[in-house]
């Protein structure tokens, strides 16, 4: 496994040599899967951190009207899917706080609990990048973390585009190449909610907590 910064140099990160090297994951985890597992240890091995932070989210404020799982089953699943790996860790920065949840809100959150900028990285989508400016306050973000940026097959950056309207961008920006693994969320609701298996999409007990608690029964739009 290897990671690419725009450096050129996977342990130029930004994040300060007496802290422990961590990310933090966010994500709805709606409900958590064997693709963000790989993801994290992915980077954590490609980073060399020490942890990586899982971080489920409340309520995005950018998928409003899209109804979740309820929060206590999604981090309750996040904790049965990240068990086996003593390197990833649960955080409830979002969870257990009014909202709205911004990202910007959490990450100067877990700026203050870990020591203050630059004792974390926050892992992120090439897609996520590209709305970065759509974001709410960007710029605090950037000042509290640099950002991991995981390569997708058919998304492009154009970072200096995006340098121009988020200036310093690219020097916040560490980017890695990991390996697509096609499954999301929204297609094992699907399954569930059309009566089909989702064995080794979810690890074993993840995929026990959905069928005891009757999650995603009915067929989510679209």
């Amino acid at each position: 496994m290897s990671g690419t910064s725009e450096r050129g140099d996977k342990r130029t990160s930004g994040v300060g040599s007496n802290t422990p090297r961590r990310a933090v994951f966010g994500g709805t985890f709606d409900p958590p899967h064997v693709g963000h597992l790989i993801l994290a240890e992915w980077v954590r091995v490609a980073l060399d951190l020490e942890e990586v932070v899982f971080a489920p989210a409340a309520q995005p404020p950018h998928k409003q009207g899209r109804v979740f799982a309820p929060a206590l089953h999604r981090v309750m699943m996040v904790q049965l899917a990240i068990a086996s790996n003593p390197r990833f860790s649960l955080s409830l920065v979002d969870v257990n706080r009014p909202g709205p949840h911004y990202t910007a809100d959490s990450v100067r959150l877990l700026s203050a609990q870990w020591g203050g900028p630059d004792t974390f990285f926050y892992l992120i989508g090439a897609d996520s990048l590209v709305d970065l400016p759509t974001w709410h306050q960007p710029q605090e973000i950037l000042r509290a973390c640099p950002l991991v940026v995981v390569d997708r097959p058919g998304v492009h950056v154009d970072l200096e585009r995006l340098e121009q309207v988020i200036p310093g961008v690219r020097q916040r920006v560490v980017r890695v190449s990991a390996p697509l693994v096609g499954v999301s969320s929204t297609e094992i609701r699907r399954r569930v909610a059309t009566g089909r298996s989702i064995k080794h999409l979810v690890p074993e007990a993840v995929e026990a907590y959905i069928r005891e608690h009757g999650l995603y029964r009915v067929r989510p739009n679209g």
